[in-house]
């Protein structure tokens, strides 16, 4: 009689249909990094307009619908602020969002966190801080972007070109955001020109990526929810030009940021 028992145990178990592995929460359609320019060319009302775009952006209607018709309907997305090679700052870490209510949370921790504004820019230090952030990442997603917006060229750490190409190397797509901005900085120097074709060169790299230019602090709400649908939505087609909006010509080399900040310190 056991070994009657024990043969129809053995049965029912061969002819049980396979367990179905249980989805992964972690899963989402894209893994968003947002890094942000608080260098000495952005003074604290300038930080409070990149703030305020990104808010407003994440809360924006077509945001949150671009979001929800992913494959999984979520993201996971986290907020640097970053300056020289010596500063780089977590403002919002890792969330989900895939609706208006953590959209909103994750907004809120953008909004009420304290400003603060430092010294030089190293575009080369924020795209490392950011292989670093997806290093650690608690999400799963079917693609990785690390989204750098910024006014001015890299003039510290470690050169651009070699931190991108590191992280198109890991699977990074990096896309830009170049803030056209004619204002002279807090310690009166001027803005380089033609930085959206810099951003285009010497930034922005991996499969689609893509700059949308703000062509001042207060076009950036637009500019930033353009970029975030897109992003989102991972469909840039590779035929498509790589530069949205850009306005100039010229192409400064990679090295243009090093180049002038070595001419003031010759003086």
């Amino acid at each position: 009689m056991k070994v009657l028992l024990a043969i129809a145990s053995l049965w029912l178990f061969m002819s049980a249909p396979p367990a179905v592995s249980p989805v992964r929460a972690d899963l989402v359609d894209l893994e968003l990094v947002l890094g942000v320019d608080i260098s000495g060319s952005v003074d604290e009302e300038e930080a409070q307009l990149q703030r305020d775009g990104y808010v407003q952006a994440l809360t924006n209607d077509k945001v949150i619908r671009a979001i929800q018709s992913g494959r999984h309907g979520r993201i996971a997305v986290t907020f640097f602020e970053w300056a020289g090679d010596h500063y780089r700052r977590t403002i919002a870490d890792w969330a989900v969002i895939d609706g208006d209510k953590s959209a909103k949370a994750f907004a809120a921790e953008i909004a009420f966190a304290p400003i603060d504004t430092e010294i030089w820019t190293s575009i080369s230090g924020a795209i490392g801080h950011g292989l670093d952030m997806f290093a650690f990442s608690p999400h799963t997603g079917r693609r990785r972007v690390l989204d750098i917006s910024g006014d001015g060229p890299n003039n510290d750490g470690g050169p651009v070109t070699i931190a991108r190409d590191a992280a198109v190397k890991a699977g990074i797509v990096i896309n830009g955001l170049p803030i056209i901005n004619g204002r002279v900085s807090r310690f009166g120097f001027p803005p380089m020109p033609h930085l959206d074709n810099y951003y285009r060169d010497c930034v922005i790299g991996g499969f689609g990526a893509f700059i949308v230019v703000a062509n001042t602090y207060n076009d950036f709400a637009r500019a930033i929810r353009r970029k975030l649908i897109l992003e989102i939505a991972g469909q840039v087609p590779e035929q498509r030009p790589k530069v949205i909006l850009a306005s100039s010509g010229i192409h400064p080399p990679c090295d243009m940021g090093e180049i002038i900040r070595d001419s003031r310190e010759s003086f």
